[in-house]
């Protein structure tokens, strides 16, 4: 059985903690429990998501979120698409936080009565058991089913996550929900958010398990970022929410509020990226690029706009630093400036590794070649980072220096590269 919640009857009964969330309206606190905080979804990624389903053509019906959590994206689907929505959690705490959420996003944007609002429920339960989900929320089931969102539990602090890891089992929720979608002459509508650190086999793997459902079903790979060398967000869109066709798409959320993402789009095959390492070179500069757009093979697209050379050598394509490693400046408009995490050309080289015994040689090297301020933009341990960043701060700051620039590890892990940043020009 289902415990029903809606935003009228939702009362907060001391099990859930509020917490502010910096991307959305000021003033506004979320509901969480169990540790639910760090897993939610920022309501900044949560709007821009929903943000780019507003033109698809979905069928009538409701938004089914079978594992969502605190509801945040949920509730950005149903206010941003006018719709109502169907959350179902089965830990009965987070089912409140949800089901308080959606009373907060309701008076947030003025529309609490609203239908989409007044006709969105939460239910505390198993997600895998849609008809009595369905039964309980509307007092009947049958197919409405407009939009799936899915973002299921994975293990947290994982450097790799498996599929069977996924709670609930992603080919469990597609046969439960199956015969519940309103029919659509494009197929069902899903938003699967899956883990960002599954490999191309385990992407195939998923489509296998589309396939098998829904044989030819349209889908795009959609990789979102928020800078900082991470992948934020990994989804495949099926359905109408594919319905330009595109295979893969890249988004970069700006870092600053009211700004419009960045996107890249292919509707062709990608060719795979391959490393080639080259001896060490002064002279030519080398870029730390945004590790989703890597990743979403969408990165060779970019760069033809930003560059001309044909000589790109690919140093590093795994992890938080893609280094691509180049001839020429590249040639950045403000649209693309979040997207590189470091550029500049190389003026010198270390022979060795980042340690407590080598740093003050590279302070001495920066020195000489007239830095102010180096950042360290390479692998380093956790807990010697700040205090290596910190030498390099104090004994830099103040000198003579006119240049600011980055220390970066060359693919061949013995050799420290310092680089003055391309805006820098000296």
């Amino acid at each position: 059985m289902h415990q029903r919640f809606t935003a009228d009857d939702a009362e907060d009964n001391g099990t859930t903690q509020t917490s502010p969330d910096s991307t959305a309206p000021e003033g506004t606190v979320f509901h969480h429990a169990n540790d639910g905080r760090p897993l939610a979804t920022p309501w900044q990624v949560a709007t821009e998501r929903s943000m780019a389903l507003v033109d698809q053509p979905l069928a009538d019906g409701y938004i089914i979120d079978p594992a969502c959590g605190s509801g945040l994206q949920v509730w950005a689907h149903a206010l941003t698409l006018s719709r109502p929505a169907i959350g179902i959690e089965l830990d009965p705490a987070r089912a409140l936080a949800s089901a308080l959420n959606l009373r907060t996003v309701g008076a947030m944007s003025g529309e609490i009565t609203s239908p989409w609002c007044s006709d969105s429920v939460v239910l505390a339960g198993d997600g895998l058991d849609a008809e009595q989900a369905l039964t309980t929320a509307l007092g009947q089931a049958s197919p409405c089913v407009a939009m799936l969102q899915l973002d299921p539990a994975r293990p947290r602090n994982s450097r790799h996550h498996d599929l069977s890891e996924m709670r609930p089992a992603l080919d469990h929720v597609l046969d439960a929900w199956r015969p519940w979608f309103a029919p659509h002459e494009l197929g069902p509508a899903m938003l699967l958010d899956l883990s960002p650190r599954l490999s191309t086999d385990q992407r195939r793997q998923v489509e296998s398990m589309v396939d098998e459902r829904w044989p030819g079903l349209r889908r795009t790979w959609v990789w979102t970022s928020r800078g900082r060398g991470r992948v934020d967000r990994l989804a495949l869109w099926t359905g109408p929410l594919a319905a330009d066709g595109a295979l893969r798409r890249f988004v970069r959320i700006p870092p600053q509020l009211g700004e419009r993402p960045f996107t890249v789009t292919t509707h062709h095959p990608t060719e795979p990226l391959k490393i080639t390492v080259h001896p060490p070179q002064r002279g030519e500069h080398v870029s730390l690029l945004d590790a989703a757009l890597v990743e979403s093979g969408l990165v060779s697209q970019w760069l033809a706009n930003v560059t001309k050379d044909k000589d790109l050598r690919w140093g590093v394509l795994h992890g938080r630093r893609p280094q691509l490693h180049h001839p020429h400046p590249l040639r950045l408009r403000p649209m693309d400036q979040g997207l590189v995490q470091a550029t500049g050309r190389v003026v010198a080289l270390y022979q060795g590794s980042l340690d407590d015994t080598t740093v003050q040689d590279v302070v001495e090297l920066a020195i000489e070649h007239r830095f102010s301020s180096v950042k360290l933009r390479l692998a380093t341990p956790p807990e010697r980072q700040p205090a290596w960043q910190g030498a390099l701060d104090r004994q830099l700051t103040g000198r003579s220096g006119d240049r600011q620039g980055f220390l970066a590890q060359h693919p061949n892990g013995h050799t420290l590269l310092l680089c003055v940043d391309a805006h820098n020009g000296r």
